[in-house]
């Protein structure tokens, strides 16, 4: 896949899907499933390294994925072409030029956005102009409507809301995966290795999206090979924690995974964060809680497409989730 920070001339004709992509749900993935079945054209995204909201709200708004994790994802889908132009930049164009620019120095032949995909100086550009642009330069465009999920559109906003209160399996559902973040595993106290449950620490960068504190079952992916765990989001109550920090217990694995990142998928909340009266108390809780997510994690192995909840299986899994 290809990747540029700037206008650059393709190899061939783009069928861009055009947004910021945050998260990359159900929703993103139907515009940009558009691009990708576009014969004779070669599938490409245009978005942003930041979130545009950032820099048009005074409250940041926290990421649902970095920039590496998207990347990583659209290469996954068969994206060809990314370009990750600075939103800054795009925000001042006035819409029209900005349209002509992609058809003629990026040569897109066909747009695919979404039904409130908005761009340009003042946020003039909407789905309108572009059907108007489109029809002046000769290029296809695909609007794509909304997914919905439990009679509302899924969005970022709206998973967000789903994490910061503990809701993973509702968020999975609107992503079409498990949330998973993927972040340097650093040194800890080791006290997990005196009580048995070593863990793996990975704190939490400025800006990402917080979970809501507590323990919840997990996978984490090692070497081609995933391994079940129990991992506890917050700030150690019971002996403190510098930050936000994710620890990660895998029952089944051993190894040095310092400085490696790893990615964490969260599958189901367990119980919230709380202050254990001594060390073996708190043992004793992190290996009953170890046992719970051993079994979340067979009954998730055992859903359809492993876990991942896409628009055509999505009433068996809510059948599934109702048993």
């Amino acid at each position: 896949m290809k990747c540029y920070d700037h206008i650059q001339t393709p190899q061939g004709p783009l069928a861009a899907a055009l947004g910021s992509f945050d998260g990359l749900h159900l929703g993103h993935q139907r515009v940009i499933g558009s691009a990708l079945d576009s014969p004779g054209l070669l599938p490409a995204v245009v978005t942003f390294p930041e979130n545009p909201l950032n820099l048009l709200r005074k409250q940041p708004v926290p990421m649902l994925t970095t920039n590496q994790q998207r990347l990583s994802l659209l290469e996954q889908m068969g994206v060809d072409t990314v370009y990750l132009l600075p939103f800054a930049a795009i925000r001042e164009m006035e819409p029209e030029d900005f349209v002509r620019i992609l058809h003629q120095e990026c040569r897109v032949e066909k747009i695919c956005c979404g039904f409130n995909f908005r761009f340009g100086r003042e946020g003039r550009g909407d789905t309108a102009l572009l059907a108007r642009m489109c029809r002046e330069l000769g290029m296809e465009l695909s609007v794509s409507e909304p997914v919905s999920i439990e009679g509302a559109p899924v969005s970022s906003t709206r998973i967000r809301a789903c994490l910061e209160k503990g809701d993973v399996a509702l968020a999975a559902r609107m992503l079409g995966r498990p949330f998973q973040y993927d972040f340097p595993v650093v040194h800890g106290r080791q006290l997990g290795r005196t009580l048995g449950t070593p863990t793996i620490n990975q704190p939490f960068p400025e800006g990402y999206i917080l979970p809501r504190f507590g323990v919840y079952a997990s996978l984490a992916h090692i070497d081609g090979k995933t391994y079940h765990g129990v991992t506890n989001i917050g700030v150690k109550p019971t002996v403190g924690a510098e930050g936000p920090l994710s620890e990660t217990w895998l029952p089944e694995f051993s190894g040095d995974l310092y400085g490696k990142n790893i990615p964490v998928d969260l599958l189901a909340f367990i119980r919230p964060e709380k202050k254990f009266d001594n060390l073996e108390a708190l043992q004793a809780e992190i290996l009953r809680n170890g046992e719970t997510a051993r079994q979340i994690a067979q009954d998730w192995e055992r859903r359809p497409e492993n876990g991942l909840f896409s628009e055509e299986n999505e009433k068996n899994s809510l059948a599934e989730a109702e048993k």
